[in-house]
């Protein structure tokens, strides 16, 4: 089954982390999907879903011979273009029609009529569905975030505390924590652990060695390093170095 990430053009810089899609396979698959702060808008094949942030491992089933696309959208963006808390769509996959019956249907249908779900669809097909997916984005009833939200994700990110956060913004811990659930659907300490991982995955499957990655992404020591990576994805440091 391959996978493809295409870069985001245009006004979607900075606010789509990447389109990105994968081939029909002739089997069956499941593939874990591991905790990076983002959100997803998923075209299954079959439905419109919206990923939800995850605080762990989360199961992707495809079935052989249908493929898939998907929009990445930075930490942070997408519940503010639904208008939909994020804390409501914690570790949960939603069907787009759930939450926007009147948006959805439509665009199912397009992308079931123009896209081909099967193994033999082509590059053009791929790009279809991600232009289809970027016209669907722009419907969305919200608006791109605050800055300050991504100044928060930004923060956070290069492993400032929670309470140099609010302080550098001017809010207080609480509201802190209430923007960050509405925002990101997990509070500040979670999202700093998300995307400490995430630098620390993308060393690890760059072939950097545990003990630099601990140094290098934040962490105390290497056996800190191996908890943080145990409890997020389920797997040992090495199984995720392995991981491309």
């Amino acid at each position: 089954m391959s996978y493809r990430e295409h870069l985001p053009t245009g006004g979607w810089r900075g606010l789509v982390e990447c389109g990105w899609t994968s081939g029909a396979g002739a089997a069956d698959l499941v593939t874990d999907v591991l905790p990076d702060g983002c959100m997803d808008l998923v075209w299954t094949g079959t439905q419109l879903l919206v990923a939800g942030p995850d605080t762990g491992a989360h199961p992707a089933v495809r079935s052989a011979g249908v493929a898939a696309a998907g929009l990445r959208f930075a930490p942070g963006v997408l519940p503010a273009l639904l208008g939909v808390p994020a804390a409501e769509l914690r570790d949960r996959r939603v069907p787009l029609a759930t939450l926007l019956p009147r948006l959805a249907p439509a665009v199912e249908e397009r992308l079931a009529r123009d896209v081909p779900a099967a193994r033999d669809r082509s590059r053009e097909h791929d790009v279809e569905a991600l232009r289809v997916l970027a016209a669907l984005a722009v419907e969305l009833p919200g608006a791109p975030p605050e800055p300050e939200i991504r100044a928060v994700a930004a923060r956070l990110g290069t492993g400032a505390s929670a309470a140099d956060t609010a302080d550098t913004l001017g809010w207080t811990n609480r509201t802190l924590h209430r923007r960050c659930l509405a925002a990101f659907g997990y509070g500040p300490a979670v999202l700093r652990r998300v995307l400490r991982f995430r630098r620390a995955g993308a060393l690890l499957t760059a072939g950097v060695a545990p003990a630099e990655v601990a140094a290098r992404a934040g962490y105390a020591d290497q056996p800190h390093l191996s908890r943080e990576v145990r409890t997020l994805a389920g797997i040992s440091p090495a199984a995720l170095a392995a991981r491309r």
